[in-house]
């Protein structure tokens, strides 16, 4: 059973399947690796695709402190670059992931290939947020129009609770899933954005009342050389809900930028 071990000791569990160049994925605010069980297949035919758990989710160690922070879920991420004995890989990061996906091209972007930001924020007073009325929702987590925010059609709801049903064994305890929405919350990367020289595809659901399309225009505006591609009709989960639109547009983009093409440029 496979540990990288972070800066501070953390032990984060990691999986890796498949061949090619490396391509880490990094799941959102309080979930493991098993979001990505139900399109990690349409990538592993192309690349060694790493998935592992944040730190209190999964069966990655869940300290009480210090305070997580997004820039420190990066510092994990190269962790996990490390025991997998990869020195640069692709990086596609969903929602909270793709905040730390800011970092890890802003702080370590020696590391990164391509970048694949998903349904994410700048963080920060600049970043544009849910509505209050949404907000009051997403708090009532029982309610079932809460589905609504993430998802588009209900039809496409059995297919991702199933692909879940293995995180059931690791449950995030309460302290850690504060922890993760702290970190989220206090995520400001604006600043700092045009540092990131990877090559880099915003991805958006046109549709997204949890984290607003505009936010899509403000990562793309920001980061030089930036791509930007919108699904219609999608929400927050729109990269699972629309997988094989968001995928084929992943793939592309990734081919486009293969890492042995970068290290001939």
């Amino acid at each position: 059973m496979p540990f990288a071990h972070a800066p501070d000791g953390a032990r984060i569990y990691f999986e890796a399947h498949g061949s090619g160049e490396p391509l880490l994925l990094v799941a959102g605010r309080a979930v493991d690796h098993n979001l990505w069980n139900l399109i990690r297949g349409d990538f592993e035919k192309r690349y060694r695709v790493i998935v592992y758990d944040h730190r209190g989710t999964g069966q990655s160690d869940k300290p009480e402190a210090p305070p997580y922070s997004t820039i420190g879920f990066a510092q994990d991420a190269v962790a996990v670059l490390d025991s997998a004995g990869v020195a640069r890989a692709h990086v596609y990061g969903v929602s909270m992931g793709a905040r730390i996906g800011q970092w890890l091209g802003i702080n370590h972007g020696d590391r990164v290939g391509a970048l694949v930001l998903a349904c994410g924020s700048p963080g920060g007073e600049n970043a544009v947020r849910p509505t209050e009325d949404m907000r009051a929702l997403l708090e009532k987590s029982d309610q079932p129009e809460v589905l609504d925010a993430f998802f588009s059609r209900r039809s496409a709801l059995p297919g991702f609770y199933l692909s879940m049903r293995p995180a059931a064994k690791f449950p995030i305890p309460d302290h850690a899933e504060k922890l993760h929405a702290q970190a989220s919350l206090a995520h400001d990367a604006w600043d700092r954005l045009p540092e990131i020289s990877a090559p880099t595809l915003i991805l958006s659901g046109i549709d997204d009342p949890i984290v607003p399309v505009r936010n899509a225009y403000l990562l793309a505006d920001r980061i030089p050389g930036a791509e930007l591609y919108l699904v219609p009709r999608g929400r927050h989960m729109f990269f699972l809900e629309y997988r094989k639109e968001v995928d084929r547009e992943v793939n592309k983009f990734l081919a486009r930028h293969a890492l042995k093409n970068q290290a001939s440029e």
